[in-house]
């Protein structure tokens, strides 16, 4: 029922609803007091402004921007710039403010681009339709193009996760009080943030040598000593590896030996 839009009165209240990664959900309202919605507490945020919302037929992906001021209880600079809002899931839709029945949805996606300035942010949301400018089918590559432990790997994680302390970190360096099981078995895994300001975050291992690993970046925000993280052990995605490391050559996911444009450029004796 939408009744409340043909009023000669009208009461509409925007809304947003974003649902992060880690799991939190947030609702936010321009209009000037909280609502309830769906047993959720939709926040007044005034300065939240949607661009033009068109929507079309076509397979042109559906975009528009948000902008909005930083509060320092719903959306901060400090997670914004640490990525938790990345990829969050974020639906938009119009009610009557009264209480009356009736809801508009004007759209869903997914948080791309943030960008940051005069106080406040902007964010693209990306529909459904932004899917169509992936690539159809997979490409071939002399790597494995599977993840670690996932549906196509198949190889089992139990085992291959252990949590740690932070003793000491420097720069990209982290020194953990609990050494890897075996050597150069955290190189190219995962190091999630249980505990601190990172809480929730994660930052990929470039590099790991028993009590150390060494991060493809610093963290983004500052980790103190004591804080717990849970390290997930790596892969290169060779074949050689997946034969005699994890004796899974049956579902490598590469073609290593698929000649490629390099071919040409061979000769004898080179």
């Amino acid at each position: 029922m939408t009744d409340f839009l043909s009023g000669a009165l009208t009461t509409i209240a925007l809304c947003w609803r974003i649902e992060r990664r880690d799991g939190i959900a947030i609702g936010l309202t321009d209009h000037d007091r909280d609502l309830v919605i769906d047993g959720i507490i939709h926040r007044a945020a005034p300065g939240m402004t949607p661009s033009a919302i068109t929507r079309t037929d076509t397979l042109e992906p559906d975009t528009m921007d948000v902008a909005g001021a930083l509060s320092s209880t719903a959306i901060t600079e400090a997670d914004l710039l640490a990525g938790r809002w990345d990829g969050a899931r974020v639906t938009i839709f119009a009610v009557d403010w009264t209480g009356g029945e009736g809801r508009v949805d004007l759209g869903e996606g997914q948080i791309g681009a943030v960008e940051l300035r005069d106080g406040g942010f902007t964010a693209e949301l990306r529909g459904a339709g932004a899917a169509l400018d992936g690539p159809v089918v997979e490409e071939t590559s002399p790597e494995c193009r599977a993840d670690l432990g996932d549906k196509r790997c198949r190889v089992s994680m139990a085992g291959r996760r252990q949590l740690a302390r932070v003793v000491a970190i420097y720069g990209q360096r982290v020194t953990l009080d609990v050494p890897e099981r075996a050597a150069g078995a955290n190189a190219l895994g995962l190091l999630r943030w249980i505990t601190g300001h990172n809480s929730g975050l994660s930052s990929a291992v470039a590099a790991s040598d028993g009590d150390v690993v060494t991060l493809r970046s610093a963290p983004v925000l500052p980790v103190e000593p004591g804080v717990m993280v849970e390290l997930t052990e790596g892969c290169d995605k060779s074949l050689a590896t997946c034969a005699a490391r994890f004796a899974n050559a049956a579902n490598f996911r590469g073609e290593p030996y698929l000649p490629g444009i390099d071919l040409l450029t061979r000769y004898p004796g080179a």
